[in-house]
């Protein structure tokens, strides 16, 4: 049996389903499909429990620069826009107090420098520095049991949106699915695309679905995909598997990170509440490099080494990225961290500069909780390529999307869109206005207020 679509989709996760609503409400697209290898819309790291439920405005994450920041700022603008408008009732997700913590004279002066020198605090007009007596209204857990004598300072903001993607993906297809000639196939696992004279033939076991142009936004899977099908061949993938610890009790009100190092592209160690459960308090998350592209997932090791390729340029470029001194010990660190007892132990000083007063008994690890994230690695410059790796070709586009891709998906979107129409030779038409008028324009704002310097 084949299908024919103008459009093919492949990938249910949020990244997937952003672009099928996009697609789907504001193009005159007639037939469009979305494939999910899994049973269940967004199943694997777009889960509430397999991602940190943080959505990135750039505003807390101190590795990234003023110029990413303000690239992510939209993107994260345009999905808390969605869902103010179609989740009043915070069912997909919350919106809490959120900051990033300096301790000590040296991260105190990192992060005033950030603020009021390198242009963040201009950026963000939300975005307010706060001493120690502020920071303890706020969050009395990060300041109760500290040396009275060491420096604080947070840069804190009320746009902490904590959000459940999976339930947001699934209201991206629900949307979309209200539309004509839109269908959705779960279950439905691609073995390849292969090219012909009119678009694809995308394989399943069921059927075969034949397309003009085609999408494929899997994960790390979509660079495999890609290799099989001749792009990609300067890449690969460093998967890094993220993990949390739980404390019962409800000790933050929102969201606390640290500060992040540079080199890293991994989120920093932070504490929030769960997006469904606030008497759930978690921390993490850790990153432990796995040679699979799905977490626990064995099966997926041979589609690691598809992506590896067992060649001499990614043995080499693992080798230069792995031997950085700042990334090795890193690396190492959260090997430890999955250890039984001794990594609960090891983790311990990453809860308590959050929380000073947490003790071993009062954290255990996340059973069930972490995804793999797929970092970008660039075999030809031998190193890390942070951020999202986007390959184009002729009527098909692969997206690779690691953090902040969830947090990015609606701008991801948008671009795929305007490139699409570009694919489909103008024949159909994108409603920009009216999809900025369903996200952006909902996204609610505030005139910025004069900062006034902390109280220490």
């Amino acid at each position: 049996m084949i299908d024919e679509y103008d459009l093919v989709i492949v990938g249910g996760g949020i990244s997937g389903a952003s672009l099928l609503y996009t697609v789907s409400k504001f193009t005159d697209v007639e037939r469009v499909a979305l494939l999910e290898k899994e049973d269940e819309i967004a199943a694997i790291n777009s889960h509430n429990t397999n991602n940190s439920q943080t959505l990135h405005f750039g505003d807390i994450e101190t590795n990234y620069t003023l110029e990413k920041a303000e690239e992510v700022k939209e993107g994260a603008e345009m999905l808390a826009g969605y869902l103010e408008n179609e989740d009043p009732a915070r069912e997909m997700h919350s919106k809490r107090s959120k900051m990033v913590l300096a301790v000590g004279d040296d991260e105190v002066e990192k992060l005033e420098a950030r603020y009021d020198d390198e242009g963040f605090g201009d950026l963000y007009p939300k975005l307010r520095a706060l001493g120690r007596d502020e920071i303890a209204e706020r969050e009395p857990m990060v300041v109760e049991g500290r040396d009275p004598e060491t420096e604080m300072l947070a840069l804190q903001t009320p746009d902490g949106y904590v959000v459940d993607y999976g339930e947001t993906a699934k209201s991206f297809v629900e949307n979309a699915t209200e539309e004509d000639g839109v269908d959705v196939f779960t279950g439905a696992q691609v073995r390849g695309i292969e090219e012909n004279g009119d678009g694809f033939t995308v394989e399943t076991d069921a059927r075969d679905f034949e397309a003009d142009v085609t999408v494929v936004a899997a994960g790390s899977h979509s660079l495999q995909i890609a290799k099989k099908m001749g792009y990609g061949e300067n890449k690969s993938l460093l998967p890094v598997a993220g993990s949390f610890f739980l404390a019962d009790d409800n000790l933050l009100n929102g969201k606390v990170y640290t500060l992040q190092m540079k080199k890293l592209p991994f989120a920093a160690v932070h504490g929030d509440a769960d997006v469904h459960d606030g008497n759930v308090t978690r921390f993490g998350p850790t990153a432990k490099v796995v040679p699979t592209l799905e977490r626990g997932e064995l099966s997926t090791v041979g589609d690691f080494f598809d992506v590896f390729e067992l060649n001499s340029d990614s043995f080499l470029s693992y080798a230069n990225i792995l031997s950085d001194r700042v990334l090795f010990p890193y690396v190492l660190k959260n090997l430890v961290y999955d250890l039984p007892e001794v990594g609960r132990r090891a983790f311990l000083p990453n809860v308590k500069k959050v929380v000073p007063t947490v003790e071993l008994d009062d954290i255990e690890r996340a059973k069930g909780y972490g995804g793999v994230r797929p970092q970008i690695v660039d075999t030809e410059a031998k190193s890390l390529d942070m951020g999202e790796a986007k390959i184009t070709g002729e009527n098909i586009i692969f997206n690779i999307t690691p953090s902040p891709g969830a947090s990015t998906c609606m701008k991801n979107s948008l671009r795929d869109t305007k490139q699409l129409m570009e694919f489909f030779d103008r024949e159909y038409e994108f409603d920009e206005e009216g999809f900025r008028a369903e996200t952006i324009r909902q996204f609610p704002r505030e005139e910025p207020a004069e900062r006034p310097a902390p109280a220490r």
